[in-house]
């Protein structure tokens, strides 16, 4: 089967809970305190709540922000002023 240099970078739009706990390696009780506080952002679809998967890598260190993000999942490096 042909691979395409595309397919390898599809990533999840968004992972279960039980999804976030194993990625991050937190428990789950933590993952819904930072659901509760806004610092994971999700979507519930019926009873299904999904965390945004790019939330959890922002969470992690795991990207740089960038364009199309929302304010609140950006942090400014230490020593600089907020906007």
């Amino acid at each position: 089967m042909i691979e395409r240099a595309w397919e390898k970078k599809i990533e999840p739009l968004t992972v279960r809970v039980s999804t976030a706990v194993r990625i991050t390696g937190l428990s789950r009780s933590r993952i819904y305190e930072l659901i509760q506080s806004g610092d994971l952002e999700t979507i519930k679809v019926g009873r299904a709540t999904l965390v945004q998967y790019r939330s959890l890598k922002l969470l992690t260190g795991n990207v740089v922000p960038g364009v199309g993000e929302t304010a609140d999942l950006r942090q400014s490096p230490p020593g600089t002023p907020s906007t």
